[in-house]
């Protein structure tokens, strides 16, 4: 959750640099030259809460994802691996690893992505009159209702197929190197 918090400040940059077209307004169009042009404009409107805004978002995103992808995968490891042993998917596979981490970048994915729509919606509307908070919403869970009663419980998930195809190979080939490198240390060590 530090890393979420210090590196806000970047994420909200980017965000509203990707979201920026003059072709098709995507949000707010913040129109900046450059990822210092748009720092500098950000401190100029609001100063360090204009830079941390939607943070908290990023937080509950960042604390929420981990909780679920390391307990999930010690989970789904010993399930699969008490389960499916007689299929040579027994503690210390490769493919038990695989697996496990597939079902668990799934269920990171389910609880992340509502709060990548938040954070992605905090970060990019303009602010407020006077630089202080956002137009649209005041914090992350005014966000949350204001998109559910106005889109639905499934605009929640609006790019959930995206976000598992970025993370389901990071969380595979995390699980899978820290399995195979423990494994190298019992070995070894």
């Amino acid at each position: 959750m530090a890393g979420a918090a210090l590196g806000s400040p970047f994420f909200l940059v980017k965000t509203r640099m990707q979201s920026a077209s003059n072709f098709a307004a995507v949000g707010f169009q913040h129109n900046y030259k450059s990822s210092i042009d748009g720092l500098r404009r950000i401190w100029r409107e609001g100063g360090v809460r204009g830079l941390y805004r939607g943070m908290d978002a990023a937080m509950m995103r960042a604390g929420a994802g981990s909780s679920v992808q390391l307990a999930t995968y010690d989970h789904c490891k010993s399930y699969i691996s008490r389960n499916l042993a007689h299929r040579g998917l027994d503690d210390n596979s490769v493919g038990t690893h695989f697996l496990a981490s597939m079902v668990t970048g799934f269920f990171v994915c389910m609880v992340m992505n509502p709060f990548d729509v938040v954070s992605t919606r905090m970060y990019n509307q303009k602010a407020a009159a006077g630089g202080h908070g956002g137009a649209l919403y005041r914090n992350p869970l005014q966000c949350f209702y204001k998109t559910v009663s106005t889109e639905g419980f499934f605009s929640l998930y609006k790019g959930f197929l995206a976000h598992y195809l970025r993370l389901g190979p990071h969380t595979i080939l995390m699980f899978v190197f820290v399995e195979q490198i423990k494994a190298l240390g019992r070995k070894h060590l």
